[in-house]
């Protein structure tokens, strides 16, 4: 019988590569030529230098590889055209993707228009973004920066500040990432609140949550909110969904944290809240546009704190990934495609 043949189609260290190898010799060929791929540029680089090019000769292994695959490792960067280099993999039939919000990269790979099936990296990047919101949240009431200029100027007068606990914070979204804030939250203290599209769906961490909610009621619960953390992915609903008038509807002084995506937020109308102390702090991991273009008035903002969209990014993100993929490797190989761990479903995108 033939082997399935898998691509790994993004940088991956070689006990990563070796691992995935090690799942089913007898059944899988799994390609990875690490010549074809970028130098990484921090540990968990899943694109790689951006001045790479492949020789001809390495263009045609790498398009010959992506003909072959069954199986995808990551959807292939950089981009040949619109599509990116996706167009090649005329044979696939599975894409493990390496993130938790995948939309965009569906939208713009034109995989929503085929039948392949996509698993993310959910529960991957869960921790590690409920600790930099929180590091964040921290630097805000409790004045890290403000000490950091005290110190600086080697003055000691003592001060008052505020505490996390028995504050209110809303999340946009129930999902994995707003799990993760609501348990570090819990832990704090906090009074976790969430707004979602399906309120009443069953979670097993609903629990973590002292309310849920539909997006109907947004505007009702931000007056409320003393800080905001948005959680969900970019889709025509979530789009500009914290627009003017609901930036105008928090609470005085309200803090903010976006750890989904750019897209969920008026950034002109947040700019101006965050010059007019209406929003009082804010950290971004992610941007309308990335990178944040130079120009952008948010660079220079005291009460802003900025992330090149890497909160997620910790060294241990790669072994996890690998870890789901592999585990999803088994199911494949039996045929059990509806068992696959973190199906996307592409009918969520519109």
């Amino acid at each position: 019988m033939p082997k399935v043949p898998l691509f790994i189609s993004s940088p991956l260290e070689p006990e990563h590569v070796a691992t995935i190898r090690s799942v089913d010799r007898k059944r899988l060929d799994v390609i990875y030529e690490p010549d074809l791929h970028p130098p990484l540029r921090y540990a968990c680089d899943h694109k790689g230098a951006p001045s790479f090019r492949r020789t001809a000769e390495q263009t045609e292994r790498w398009r010959s590889a992506l003909a072959r695959a069954e199986i995808l490792f990551d959807c292939p960067l950089p981009p040949a055209d619109g599509r990116g280099d996706i167009v090649y993999a005329r044979n696939a039939r599975w894409l493990q993707a390496t993130s938790s919000g995948v939309g965009e990269m569906v939208r713009k790979a034109g995989l929503d228009k085929t039948d392949i099936i996509i698993t993310t990296a959910r529960g991957v990047h869960s921790g590690p973004l409920a600790e930099w919101t929180f590091m964040a949240l921290l630097m805000h009431f409790r004045k890290a920066r403000f000490l950091d200029l005290e110190q600086r100027a080697h003055r000691w007068e003592r001060y008052c500040d505020e505490e996390v606990a028995g504050r209110t914070l809303l999340t946009l979204g129930a999902g994995d990432l707003a799990r993760g804030v609501a348990v570090v939250g819990r832990a704090l203290g906090m009074r976790i609140v969430a707004v979602t599209r399906s309120p009443e769906k069953p979670r097993e961490h609903r629990h973590l949550f002292d309310e849920i909610h539909g997006v109907a009621q947004l505007r009702g619960l931000l007056p409320f909110a003393d800080a905001v953390v948005s959680t969900v992915p970019d889709t025509v609903e979530t789009r500009n969904m914290l627009d003017r008038s609901a930036i105008a509807a928090m609470g005085d002084g309200c803090a903010f944290v976006n750890i989904g995506r750019g897209s969920t937020i008026d950034e002109v109308a947040m700019t101006d809240a965050l010059r007019s102390g209406k929003i009082a702090f804010a950290a971004l991991d992610v941007a309308a546009i990335e990178p944040l273009p130079a120009s952008s008035p948010l660079w220079d903002m005291p009460n802003v704190l900025i992330c090149p969209h890497s909160a997620s990014t910790v060294s241990t993100e790669n072994r996890k990934i690998t870890e789901i993929f592999c585990r999803n490797i088994e199911i494949y190989l039996s045929g059990r495609l509806d068992e696959l761990h973190n199906l996307f479903d592409k009918e969520l995108m519109y």
